[in-house]
């Protein structure tokens, strides 16, 4: 009877509430990332769920073609695809206007003041450096070798 409620345990699905949160997090971040360890209790991004219904839920989104997975350095690596978007957004029933933070564009950037032009008669800093100096050693039998 143990044998049988291993199996049963391990071949059981993901309840819809672990597997709705991992695919708000994969619609919010745009990319999903684990550790190859099946035994942890969660998973670090997504608390509630354990690692190994994160792995599994994720799995069955790739072979879907809805994510594209990568695996290194004992690490899942999936990362979303424009069919996956479209999923998710009629899984949770979201409107068009929200996108994943991948798709995002990012803030543009505040214009900093532009330094102000030095006088004429300032003096300037040093015109050669170390290189230009090594350079233009004249005379000297400078290079690898000599």
């Amino acid at each position: 009877k143990q044998w049988y409620q291993r199996r049963v345990a391990i071949t059981a699905g993901i309840p819809k509430q672990n597997r709705k949160l991992v695919f708000e997090h994969l619609f919010k971040e745009g990319v999903v990332v684990a550790k190859k360890d099946f035994n942890a209790p969660t998973h670090p991004n997504i608390k509630a769920v354990p690692n190994l219904q994160v792995i599994k839920a994720m799995q069955s989104l790739q072979s879907k073609g809805y994510v594209k997975g990568q695996f290194a350095w004992q690490h899942y690596y999936w990362y979303l695809e424009n069919d996956g978007i479209t999923f998710l957004r009629d899984y949770l029933h979201l409107p068009q206007e929200i996108v994943p933070s991948t798709l995002k564009r990012p803030a543009a950037r505040t214009v900093t003041a532009v330094p102000k032009a030095k006088p004429q008669g300032a003096p300037t800093g040093a015109k050669s450096d170390d290189r230009d100096a090594y350079r233009s050693a004249e005379g000297k039998n400078v290079g690898p070798g000599e």
